[in-house]
């Protein structure tokens, strides 16, 4: 997978946002409140880069009951307000896409409602506005290919000339099923492990992002080192 890059597909949460850290711990009360206790790092590994939709099947699935349509409404508040006084971008992000020379694009797990309130909040809405694709726009979310190639076709890109900047284990996966290359952010919560595979390079620094997406745009082979600093 050497094919020059035309397109870098962003993930939203965890990767231009820095929410998950903040998600993760209200997911914990919300999931306890309804009779499913779990630790921080239970909901990572379980949860971390699905779709809302995916995680309720789960839940319900856990409980062995099903869960009312509306039974996120009451809790919604505690991750707005949560949001709204605590989310900043992730680290090092926006010098990176003041780098980066190739097209961008987001798709992300969330809700387009969610993923406007969260790019506004951080002032990253307007540079990605027009190029926004969620997964409530296809059948099957991340680890599935849908979302990915979703993207690509809007933007007009063969999937080999991709690349997908994700933090998640479901999300690197949903881009290898693509036939996309990625590079996986292990700045966040997700262990380094879950993150590592075939056409995949580890980093933990967002300013060592452009740098890796110029070589690899310019025809040169994919970084091969599992994990860069």
């Amino acid at each position: 997978m050497s094919a020059p890059i035309s397109l870098v597909i962003f993930d939203c949460d965890g990767v231009l946002v820095d929410t998950e850290r903040i998600a993760v711990r209200i997911d914990v009360l919300v999931l306890a409140e309804l009779g499913w206790r779990m630790t921080e790092a239970e909901v990572i590994e379980r949860f971390m880069g699905r779709s809302d939709e995916e995680m309720t099947r789960e839940i319900e699935t856990h409980l062995g009951r099903r869960l009312p349509a509306s039974w996120e409404e009451p809790f919604r508040h505690l991750y707005r307000e949560a949001f709204a006084a605590e989310l900043e971008p992730v680290p090092g992000i926006l010098e990176a896409l003041d780098a980066i020379a190739v097209p961008t694009c987001v798709a992300s797990s969330g809700t387009h409602e969610k993923i406007r309130f969260t790019l506004g909040l951080t002032g990253l809405y307007e540079r990605f506005a027009g190029r926004i694709f969620s997964a409530s726009e296809v059948a099957r979310g991340k680890p599935a290919p849908d979302l990915f190639l979703h993207a690509a076709s809007r933007m007009g890109i063969p999937p080999a000339g991709c690349v997908v900047v994700e933090d998640s284990r479901y999300g690197v996966e949903a881009a290898r099923a693509a036939g996309m290359r990625a590079f996986g952010y292990a700045g966040g919560l997700a262990p380094r492990r879950s993150l590592e595979g075939p056409h995949t390079v580890v980093f933990e620094d967002m300013r060592a992002l452009p740098r890796l997406i110029a070589s690899a745009a310019s025809g040169g082979e994919f970084p091969r080192s599992p994990f860069i600093r």
